[in-house]
């Protein structure tokens, strides 16, 4: 499932720009905000979090400041050898590029019921009459989710 969130980076510009820099140098967040909108950095870093993209320390600061998290990427060689059936990386490739509208009606649906105490992604599948791997892919696509085992949690909301 770690597909999508690669997707996601590499077909949005500054997601882009932000892994080609976390390539080259530890940064932290607002050292990213110079080259694109903060909202974008922090979106980015969920996304990169949840696809295992990026890792991350404590600066050591000067006497007198704040320790600043810091990131950079953990992969710089992309290497695939897996093997699914062409329904579920058709809902991959389609859950990562898409605006369909079709989508968020899901999406939103999903977190309502990740709220209400639903977390079983068997039982939400079913409910909306697609396979896991679609609910584990919109998991990876949606900010405030994230797949924790044959769950789905909520997490904290992006700056």
């Amino acid at each position: 499932m770690d597909l999508v969130p690669l997707l996601i980076t590499f077909n949005n510009a500054d997601y882009k720009r932000i892994y080609e820099l976390l390539n080259k140098a530890w940064l932290t967040e607002e050292e990213l905000a110079a080259y694109v909108d903060t909202s974008t950095v922090a979106e980015c870093l969920s996304i990169l979090k949840k696809g295992n993209l990026i890792e991350e320390q404590w600066r050591m600061p000067e006497p007198g400041q704040k320790p600043m998290k810091e990131y950079r990427t953990t992969y710089n060689r992309f290497r695939a050898s897996f093997q699914c059936s062409m329904s579920d990386i058709g809902d991959l490739l389609h859950i990562a590029v898409s605006n369909d509208e079709s989508l968020r009606e899901i999406v939103d649906s999903v977190e309502r019921e990740v709220a209400a105490g639903t977390s079983s992604i068997g039982d939400i599948s079913r409910k909306h009459g697609v396979s896991p791997t679609f609910i584990r892919g919109l998991a990876k696509r949606i900010p405030s989710l994230d797949v924790k085992g044959q769950g789905m949690v909520l997490l904290d909301q992006p700056r």
